[in-house]
């Protein structure tokens, strides 16, 4: 069988990486460790300075080319690139999808994610090893601050500026911390739904444009979204080198308290299909619940086993 180029495949995992961090309860950071891009991922983006930004930038200026190509390298552009659109590709698409399947069974929808989760905690459950106090301590702190964190109810927050980029560069650490998902922080500080129709109005009218569409219309909704992604940046980085600095440091404590918050997170999917049954927990919803985790758990352990699992991604030429 054909393999595909290993820059298809980064792509495909960005899609997933973004994909499940559009739903609440689930983390993209959890599928960047399952599909094995975890590392590199932490790697590229810590590797990412303002000199090498300029020298990237600078590739149009007479004799500059080698030297911008060389830095693009030094940052994994190429992969970071292949990634980055899988994973703004999947948010673009998965918050209208996911908008539907939520609206009308939300149930079955959080039991995939449940099952996603929980076949996540199971291929990275040969990573953890809690031989020693200071790795035992690291998984239950991990796994509490998830718990916690998953069944806390939604706060209110006003939507404003300073708000939303507050918020962005808290839940951008889902791409780097696995366990929590930005989306469900988000849902806790109260701005998912805000946050969706916002993405969901400036596509539209993005869209609008080629048939005519106001300029206006982009430029209200895109506001929050400039506002989101400048939030993000900053807690990208930030993170990522704090993360970058416990695995050299510190990396089987990491990585125990890293697939704790996997299992922590477990009940953020229980807690929010509760929310949406309006009479409780019947035996059909539990069923329906059940059935759609197993799909969930399929999907995961079919995704690691034909992406190369946790192996590092090594032979993509970026």
């Amino acid at each position: 069988m054909r393999r595909l180029h290993p820059i298809v495949v980064v792509y495909l995992k960005g899609i997933c990486m973004g994909a499940a961090d559009a739903v609440p309860g689930v983390s993209g950071g959890t599928i960047a460790l399952v599909v094995g891009v975890y590392e590199r991922l932490i790697g590229a983006i810590t590797a990412v300075t303002p000199g090498r930004i300029r020298r990237v930038l600078a590739a149009p200026l007479p004799g500059r080319w080698a030297d911008a190509r060389e830095a693009f390298r030094e940052v994994d552009g190429l992969f970071l690139g292949a990634l980055g659109g899988g994973i703004v590709t999947a948010v673009v698409v998965a918050t209208r999808v996911l908008h539907i399947a939520l609206g009308s069974d939300p149930v079955a929808t959080f039991g995939f994610f449940f099952g996603l989760i929980a076949a996540s905690a199971v291929v990275l459950s040969s990573e953890v090893s809690l031989d020693t106090p200071g790795r035992v301590g690291a998984a239950v702190g991990g796994f509490l601050l998830a718990f916690v964190a998953g069944g806390q109810a939604a706060a209110a927050l006003p939507s404003t500026t300073p708000v939303v980029v507050a918020v962005g560069a808290v839940a951008i650490s889902a791409m780097v911390l696995p366990g929590i998902s930005g989306s469900l922080i988000l849902v806790i500080l109260g701005q998912y739904e805000f946050l969706v129709d916002r993405l969901t109005a400036f596509v539209d009218a993005l869209l609008g444009l080629a048939v005519g569409g106001s300029v206006t219309a982009v430029v209200d909704p895109g506001r929050t979204v400039v506002a989101f992604v400048a939030g993000a940046v900053v807690g990208l980085f930030t993170v990522a080198h704090a993360v970058r600095w416990a695995l050299e440091r510190y990396r089987a404590a990491t990585l125990s308290f890293l697939v704790s918050l996997v299992v922590g997170g477990l009940r953020a999917p229980v807690v929010e299909a509760g929310r949406d049954l309006s009479v409780g927990w019947t035996a059909d919803a539990a069923l329906a619940f059940a059935l759609a985790a197993v799909v969930g758990a399929v999907a995961v352990l079919g995704l690691e086993r034909y992406t190369g699992g946790l192996a590092t991604d090594t032979d993509t030429d970026a």
